[in-house]
């Protein structure tokens, strides 16, 4: 396949697993990201990337190693300060995840790696950077892929606000729209911060690394800020 034609099936690959993630069964995600993520892959060296053009080269897993583990270490210490001071304790109440240890384990040790950031990592910073950064360079790689990450994130930005809004008194439209597009363009430039972590390390291990940290280390964190306001 042409890189062409291997973005454009990429691409139509994301959209639906998109739709399918949002509308399937959840219990199947955590095989499904895994099982995606490898068709991209496929997808990706038949148009002749080779493992290092996607990040996964060896020659580049120290140092996405030593970058991932560092972005990390300032995930974690940041999230600590916030639940350690009881007036930004408060921002880490969310309501999708005021659910119990284990449960909480669970979403942050399984759920999250395996059924989103394999699939978002693989497919937005290997994959899509791939194909972009052969055929227009890194800049126009990381521009392009985080932008496509933000539009990614619509549907999850939707069932968001379905699940924290008062079911007795639905948010307006107008509110509704600003809260979407406010988490596209969040997570449109956590994209772009993904794909320069991508760019700097030369490896996927990197981003992964930090990905799995904001979701990860923040669901354990909104669990335990749950448990302390109960106290």
């Amino acid at each position: 396949m042409t890189a062409t034609a291997t973005l454009v099936a990429t691409v139509a690959v994301l959209v639906a697993v998109n739709v399918w993630v949002h509308y399937g069964p959840s219990r199947w995600q955590p095989v499904a990201g895994p099982l995606i993520a490898l068709l991209l892959l496929l997808l990706a060296r038949s148009a002749g990337l080779s493992w290092e053009q996607l990040g996964l080269g060896r020659e580049t897993l120290v140092a996405g190693l030593v970058w991932g583990a560092g972005a990390v270490g300032l995930v974690a210490g940041a999230y600590a300060v916030g639940l350690a001071v009881p007036a930004s304790r408060r921002l880490f109440l969310d309501v999708r995840h005021r659910v119990g240890p284990v449960r909480a384990a669970r979403r942050a040790l399984l759920v999250v790696p395996l059924g989103v950031v394999v699939l978002e990592e693989v497919a937005f910073r290997g994959v899509l950077w791939g194909l972009l950064e052969v055929e227009h360079g890194a800049a126009w790689a990381s521009a392009v892929s985080s932008v496509l990450f933000g539009a990614w994130h619509v549907l999850p930005a939707v069932d968001g606000v379905r699940a924290t809004s008062d079911r007795d008194e639905p948010m307006a439209r107008g509110a509704l729209i600003r809260q979407v597009a406010g988490t596209v363009v969040f997570t449109t430039v956590a994209g772009l911060v993904f794909a320069l972590l991508r760019q700097r390390s030369g490896s996927l291990i990197a981003p992964f690394l930090l990905h799995w940290a904001t979701n990860g280390l923040g669901i354990l964190a909104a669990a335990w800020a749950w448990r302390a306001r109960r106290g």
